[in-house]
Formats: C-alpha cells, structure tokens, sequence
C-alpha cells in the first residue's frame, strides 16, 4: 500500500518559517516525482511546487517564487519544502503528490500564519 505522510505544519508568525515533511512508503520513491499543493479556504488547490525525477528540474508558483525550496532525500523516501518569510495568505493546508504512471496524496497537514 502506497502511503504519503507529511508533517511539520503549524501555526507560526508573519514572517517565520516552517519545514514541511513528506514521507513515503509502499513505492520506488526515486522514480516519482513529487510535488507539494495547497488548499486554502474559499480558493482552489495550488500547485506550488514540484521535484522531477528525471532531470531534478524544480517548479515553483509565483506565489511561493524566492520564499519556498523543495528537496528530496531519496534515500529516506522523503521530500521537504522549507517555507521562509511566510505570509498570512500562505495559511493553507499542504499535501504531497507522487505521481509516475497514476497519482498518490497524502492527507495534508495544516500550516496556520498569523499577522
């Protein structure tokens, strides 16, 4: 079974920063590639980051561009999204996506920013 966890969201201040955890299990992690997306209330889901695993290309949404790094430990099956200079329009909640040949997510985890 497919699983993707992500941990590490919260509720910090304006201007702080979080890391976001993704961990995976039950696939050959090295040959997805990952992403993080957002739901933010009343707003539709953003894609705000993903890792390739072909090539290591990164994307990032304007939104999240100078602010939000992705990496990846293949060798822990996890992906991270260090988030710095957070603003209250960040506050979301944030899952991760593998996908090859079809989609896996994880449940999501809620980062909170006040002002």
């Amino acid at each position: 079974e497919v699983q993707l966890v992500e941990s590490g969201g919260g509720l910090v201040q304006a201007g702080g920063s979080l890391r976001l955890t993704c961990a995976a299990s039950g696939l050959t992690f090295a040959d997805h590639t990952i992403g993080w997306f957002r739901l933010a209330p009343g707003k539709e889901r953003e894609g705000i980051s993903c890792l390739s695993s072909r090539d290591g290309g990164t994307y990032y949404a304007d939104s999240v561009k100078g602010r939000f790094t992705i990496s990846r430990d293949n060798a822990k099956n996890m992906v991270f999204l260090q988030m710095n200079s957070l603003k209250p329009e960040d506050t979301a909640v944030y899952y991760c996506k593998a996908w090859l040949r079809r989609d896996y997510w994880g449940k999501g985890t809620l980062v909170t920013v006040s002002s």
